[in-house]
């Protein structure tokens, strides 16, 4: 490694940094994550979800690489390991327009979260993939979270003994030294590291950081300029500036489960930020980090090497897919998975990839499974989604509705169309973890007509639901054990597992949302089987629940009564099943 000059920045006026032969320049990162990864929603969504989700990283990645280039600049790009595990050619391709490659931890995890151990195995494990990925070493990392001087001084320390040779952070206070503001070099356990703080600026009462991301998006720009260019007056230092590869997706999928203030803060003014880059790289001049501290990243492995690890990983993932392919379907079991579906154009790419998982997870446990979408009359690209979705599929069958008649409605008539005696139903907002499925079939005994999931289950569960649903839930599932037979936890899921002949003769009057509890509830009174299975309720994370709440509950109230006066004055002749 060329050695680094060591720089006194304890005044603001000092003489220019200049390190080697390169001039004063600004510093360009870019951090490598998808929406999905971001910590405003790192509450709502969990890390098993994220494979899941449509992915926009690879588009958004080659959509900067396109506008650096147009720009004429390099970048550091701080890259999750994660996602270099998933797409390496990628990672490759970064590394061959010239930008550095750097960590931004294999998850997207906070400090808070990680203890010393934690943190060195998971700086590691990133490396390890990003040097594979890239053929380059990786001498920068940045945390998923920002990080403050004294509280978090101890990973400088870890970064410093694993060959790191800078830490990009740290954000500076008002209690932070003047020679800690700006690029400086850091004394460690062994050794020092370079450390390439947030940009701020000094408001009197506190630091303003002004380095970028979605302090650009929301403060009118009129005052970043001025910010930015009274740095670059007042500072010999470089100002360092970052930008996350969403925030030039302007069209990425919305989480509605997302409180106002973090869908604001998310998606609010996406278009600004691809003007902003092109116009700081015409006012300035900018770098990635090693170059402007005069490092090189040197190859780890031939680029051969490197391809080679690309193709065995390809071929893995595709003799994989291919096994999966030819496995006898005639020796597994059948079953149905009916979705009724309405105006779910935001949810439909999270459920594919659900289902494409979910398909291999049945596959595996012994289950050939089928599905039937049935729209009830969508209004929005439902039907031509599915279409071009399934279109093709033999084993998917798209039923249409003539009317919009409700949830209910739609799930029986999944049911009565099946090919299967065992028919399973979920929502298409997954509010309900699909996999889920596996265990509650595997508990579909012969005896058994229904399986209900159940997260007011002592050993179920709810995240993120607003405690407002889970008050009359509850109270509705109390009244419903006071008039039926079978004792259960919820009453009102529409996540079952069927017996075809038990319930396909069942009349509803309800063909909403009130129709799932009536199916319960005459079911159960015919003397049908029916268990509750515990497990996890989450909240919707794309579009809105379509239950008008004033009018369920006056409906629930109706059906209680019918329920009584049925199983009071007739008598349930049983469940007559083939």
């Amino acid at each position: 490694m060329p050695s680094v000059t060591k720089v006194n920045t304890s005044s603001t006026h000092s003489s220019p940094l200049v390190i080697g032969d390169i001039p004063k320049k600004h510093l360009m990162t870019v951090i490598v994550e998808d929406y999905f990864h971001v910590g405003a929603f790192k509450r709502l969504i969990q890390q098993r979800q994220w494979t899941n989700f449509e992915t926009r990283f690879e588009k958004n990645t080659l959509k900067t690489l396109q506008l650096l280039e147009e720009c004429k600049t390099t970048a550091t790009f701080f890259v999750l390991g994660w996602i270099a595990e998933q797409n390496p050619s990628l990672i490759r391709e970064i590394a061959n327009r010239g930008h550095e490659i750097a960590s931004r931890g294999f998850y997207p995890r906070g400090l808070t979260n990680l203890s010393p151990n934690e943190f060195r195995a998971d700086l590691n494990r990133s490396r390890e993939v990003l040097e594979k990925t890239s053929g380059k070493q990786v001498i920068g990392y940045r945390s998923a979270e920002k990080c403050y001087f004294g509280r978090d001084d101890w990973i400088l320390d870890i970064l410093a003994e694993e060959g790191f040779k800078y830490d990009a952070s740290f954000v500076p206070t008002s209690t932070t030294p003047g020679r800690r503001r700006v690029v400086h070099q850091s004394a460690a356990a062994k050794g020092t590291i370079w450390e390439i703080p947030y940009s701020t600026i000094d408001l009197g009462i506190r630091l303003w950081p002004i380095s970028g991301g979605n302090y650009l998006r929301q403060i009118p720009f009129t005052l970043m300029r001025r910010a930015i260019a009274s740095w670059d007056r007042k500072f010999d230092e470089p100002y360092v500036f970052y930008f996350h590869i969403w925030e030039l997706d302007p069209d990425q999928p919305r989480i509605s489960a997302a409180t106002l203030f973090n869908r604001v803060r998310h998606y609010r003014k996406l278009d600004k930020m691809e003007w902003v880059i092109k116009e700081n790289t015409t006012r300035y001049n900018f770098s990635d980090i090693a170059s402007y501290l005069g490092f090189q990243t040197v190859q780890t492995q031939s680029k051969t090497d490197t391809d080679r690890l690309l193709v065995n990983s390809f071929n893995r993932d595709n003799t994989t897919h291919c096994k999966n392919n030819i496995l006898n379907v005639t020796q597994k079991e059948t079953v149905t998975l009916v979705i009724p579906c309405f105006n779910e154009e935001e949810s439909i790419p999270f459920l594919v990839n659900t289902l494409r998982q979910l398909r291999d997870l049945l596959s595996e446990n012994g289950y050939n499974l089928e599905v039937i979408f049935v729209d009830d009359c969508s209004t929005d690209s439902t039907p031509g989604m599915l279409r071009q979705t399934y279109g093709e599929d033999p084993l998917v069958r798209i039923i249409r509705h003539k009317n919009n008649r409700g949830v209910a409605a739609a799930i029986m008539t999944g049911i009565r169309a099946s090919n299967s005696e065992v028919v399973c139903s979920i929502d298409c907002d997954c509010t309900y973890d699909p996999y889920e499925v596996v265990p509650m079939l595997k508990r579909f005994g012969p005896e058994v007509d229904m399986i209900t999931a159940s997260p007011y289950h002592p050993e179920g569960g709810v995240r993120n639901v607003p405690g407002w649903r889970l008050l009359l839930s509850k109270g509705a599932a109390f009244a419903y054990r006071l008039v039926l037979r079978s004792n259960l936890s919820t009453y009102t899921s529409c996540f079952r597992v069927y017996r075809k002949t038990a319930v396909a003769n069942i009349e509803i009057e309800n063909g909403g949302f009130l129709g799932v509890a009536e199916m319960l509830g005459k079911l159960d009174l015919l003397g049908g089987r029916i268990i509750e299975y515990p497990t996890c309720l989450n909240i919707r994370l794309f579009g809105f629940s379509k239950m008008r709440t004033i009018r369920t509950i006056f409906g629930h109230l109706r059906l209680l009564c019918k329920l009584s006066l049925m199983r009071i004055f007739r008598k349930a002749p049983g469940i007559i099943t083939e």
